[in-house]
């Protein structure tokens, strides 16, 4: 990817306890957007440590690659025009990645001030209503439908 942009290439990691309390947080520079935990890839790195990595940087959780479920498939979505003078000026679709992370229990985090204002836990129904990002609302209520995931 050029030098100075983002790549189109991002994950999105529903963080959630076994009966469905979601975490989200809210975007610092967009009061009111509530999200699950987001970022870019970056050069050279797997979508997978680019999970891990986001979930650090996002909530001060230290997690590890075997905690992760890793979701089938990949979204494909338009980037908001909000957002779109972050990536080349030929990008307009970003390719995304799910992952969930299921917590034994609801627990603070701390968030990066530059990215995110507040967090909070909510019921499932409740944290998809909360979502502006229809991937997110998406993923959060198939969480419903899967069946439970052990850590190894």
């Amino acid at each position: 990817m050029s030098a100075g942009f983002k790549r189109p290439e991002s994950v999105l990691v529903v963080i959630h306890t076994p009966d469905l309390q979601i975490l989200l947080l809210e975007r610092a520079k967009h009061p009111g957007y509530w999200q699950s935990v987001t970022g870019s890839r970056e050069d050279g790195e797997l979508f997978l440590d680019t999970a891990i990595r986001e979930v650090r940087e996002e909530t001060g959780l230290q997690i590890h690659p075997e905690q992760l479920r890793i979701w089938p498939g990949e979204n494909i979505y338009t980037i908001m025009p909000e957002w779109r003078h972050r990536y080349a000026p030929d990008v307009t679709h970003n390719r995304e990645r799910v992952f969930s992370l299921c917590l034994p229990t609801m627990c603070n985090i701390n968030t990066a001030p530059d990215e995110h204002r507040a967090w909070r836990w909510l019921p499932c129904e409740e944290a998809a209503t909360a979502c502006f990002s229809a991937s997110n609302r998406e993923a959060i209520l198939a969480l419903n439908a899967l069946p439970p995931f052990i850590a190894q």
